[in-house]
């Protein structure tokens, strides 16, 4: 279980500088978590379908008739309509989609941890170090952590329950 300033620390660690402690502090490197955490983070959950952060949600139409995407929805994966902005619009009364939401922190496995640590020291390379070797280094580190947990993410085992029903799986067996 991982907190932000956890997180931050282990990337400025990763970069040979000092942890932070809280986000109140008055030094550049808090400067920089408090900025540039919540992004990065929404980033790294959007870029690929991380089991541990994605859901199937199904919505109802609100007040107005509308399928109103949550607040939490990062990246919507499947869904049976058409997004227009912040909404769906399709037929029927609830609606079904896959999604990619806001994970917490204390949430994400050991590896994507790691992962957004390794992003967190890249941005913050530059500002706090302005150091392009150390920028390249960690660059390469990321992509090398990035190619790791997408494959410890997609051999995860999977529910069976979910591809029970699909057909070319139950003519194969």
């Amino acid at each position: 279980m991982f907190t932000k300033i956890d997180l931050c620390s282990m990337a400025l660690l990763k970069m040979g500088e000092k942890p932070i402690q809280s986000w109140c502090e008055d030094s550049a490197a808090a400067q920089l978590a408090r900025t540039l955490f919540d992004s990065t983070v929404d980033t790294l959950l959007t870029i690929f379908p991380w089991r541990f952060a994605t859901q199937t949600l199904i919505l109802s139409r609100n007040t107005n008739g509308d399928f109103v995407i949550p607040e939490n929805v990062l990246r919507i994966l499947k869904c049976q309509g058409q997004i227009v902005g912040k909404t769906i619009i399709t037929s029927g009364d609830t609606t079904e989609i896959s999604a990619i939401i806001k994970t917490e922190t204390e949430r994400f496995p050991s590896y994507f941890a790691n992962l957004v640590a390794t992003k967190l020291a890249v941005e913050f390379c530059i500002p706090l170090l302005g150091d392009a070797n150390v920028f390249k280094m960690m660059s390469v580190l990321y992509e090398s952590e990035y190619q790791s947990a997408k494959f410890i993410d997609s051999t995860t085992s999977v529910n069976q329950s979910n591809i029970g029903d699909f057909s070319l799986i139950n003519s194969r067996f």
